[in-house]
């Protein structure tokens, strides 16, 4: 397998160093140059997460060092798991697909996982340190602060925005030791993410460092999420005989991107609709055709508080129309779905589940009732109390792996929203 940049101007490199690179040459993202074509049946062996990841991945790993090592590297990164539950009335109302089972309590944990074992296949060379260097609005930096903790030849940069991101999250975002560094960035996370850019676009800290990248931009991050939503269509598929919608809480894009790639695959996966939160850009891009970046603005939900979507990239490289809707979500609606979902059937949704929740909500009556609907739930609710326990009127419980976390002491650099404090904080981290 290939993998060719969105831009068209880059050389064609194999999976091994599309991971490295994180970001091709000419700024676009990496794109497997064909998909492979599944069908259903494909994976009527394959029962568990595992398994099946590595049946799903295998084409685009291929001819790469990462190939011989992918059956461990899924089973490793897949074993927690992601039950389907029902959020109301069986049948009747939507199955929320929950993704928050791993270690820091997000579907993020997913990929990180993935990526920080590839890296390690791939390996080093002698005596040079890779630097994954990643920007969050939550809980991406967790998930990876989590899988990079203690891992040899790579270590860990995590930016994330002053005053953007939850309590918890900072402190999940700033407690891992070496080799994981965060920086609270003056800032917001579109910012963040641009000083990212910009480290990769200059060539001096990309050589000096090695940098590479664990957000959603990097193939190692929404390829392995294509495997939890191809798992849980696979199952409905099989109970009902008819592809299921998805309806996905989206901010960078990612897991949505993941989503629409495993369709395009040949998984039997239904109309993909996002959900946003007041960050418009997806939702007036739906409505009008047009796309235009924008600031982005704080919310309830912040992993979506993003003005500037990366993967948006991706999504336009594909053929066709992807997307079946775009539902914007604003903090009073995030509320009131939270509100309702828990006095009416008792489940406690955090803001990001609650506007795929809302989302779902909005749909026609008849589009509702023409298949099954599956909603993302992305984090654990315990992750934004200071939001979902003054709305339910109940402390959420923390699950033991986020008790775990508040036990660990943080460590954190504050960093001005300039690139050369960026080099000076790589250099002072090699």
């Amino acid at each position: 397998m290939r993998y060719v940049s969105t831009r068209g101007e880059a050389p064609a490199v194999d999976a091994a160093d599309a991971l490295r690179a994180g970001v091709a040459p000419d700024g676009g993202l990496y794109m497997p140059s064909a998909l492979p074509a599944f069908s259903p049946g494909d994976f009527s062996d394959t029962p568990g997460l595992g398994d099946l990841a590595a049946r799903l991945l295998a084409p685009f790993f291929a001819d790469s060092p990462v190939e011989s090592a992918l059956p461990t590297i899924c089973r490793d990164a897949f074993d927690f798991p992601c039950p389907r539950v029902s959020a109301g009335e069986p049948g009747a109302d939507p199955i929320v697909l929950e993704l928050f089972h791993g270690p820091t309590g997000a579907f993020k944990d997913f990929g990180a996982r993935f990526l920080f074992r590839a890296f390690g296949a791939i390996g080093q060379s002698a005596g040079s340190t890779s630097t994954v260097l990643v920007a969050t609005s939550g809980d991406t930096g967790g998930a990876v602060g989590c899988a990079a903790e203690g891992v040899t030849g790579t270590r860990a940069v995590i930016l994330f925005p002053a005053g953007r991101i939850s309590a918890f999250q900072e402190h999940q975002l700033c407690c891992w030791t070496s080799p994981v560094q965060a920086a609270r960035i003056d800032g917001d996370f579109d910012a963040c993410q641009a000083l990212v850019k910009s480290a990769f676009a200059d060539p001096g800290l990309r050589q000096a460092h090695n940098l590479t990248s664990a957000n959603s931009i990097s193939i190692g991050r929404f390829l392995p999420q294509m495997t939890y939503w191809a798992r849980a269509a696979l199952d409905v598929f099989a109970e009902t005989g008819i592809a299921p919608g998805l309806v996905i809480p989206t901010g960078n894009l990612g897991n949505a991107f993941a989503a629409v790639l495993a369709r395009a695959c040949g998984l039997p996966i239904g109309p993909i609709v996002l959900a946003t939160n007041a960050n418009a850009t997806l939702s007036d891009w739906f409505s009008t055709g047009r796309y235009q970046s924008r600031p982005s603005i704080a919310t309830h939900a912040n992993a979506m508080d993003v003005g500037a979507p990366s993967n948006f990239e991706r999504l336009a490289n594909l053929s066709g129309d992807q997307i079946a809707g775009v539902c914007l979500v604003d903090d009073t609606a995030i509320r009131d779905r939270i509100e309702t979902c828990f006095h009416e059937t008792g489940y406690i949704a955090c803001p990001h589940t609650a506007t795929a929740l809302e989302a779902w909500h909005r749909l026609p009556g008849p589009e509702q009732q023409a298949r099954r609907w599956i909603v993302g739930a992305t984090a654990h609710p315990a992750k934004f109390a200071e939001t979902v326990e003054p709305v339910i009127g109940q402390p959420v419980a923390l699950p033991p792996a986020l008790k775990a976390v508040l036990d660990r002491p943080v460590r954190c650099q504050n960093l001005r929203n300039e690139l050369a404090d960026l080099a000076r904080l790589l250099e002072g981290a090699a």
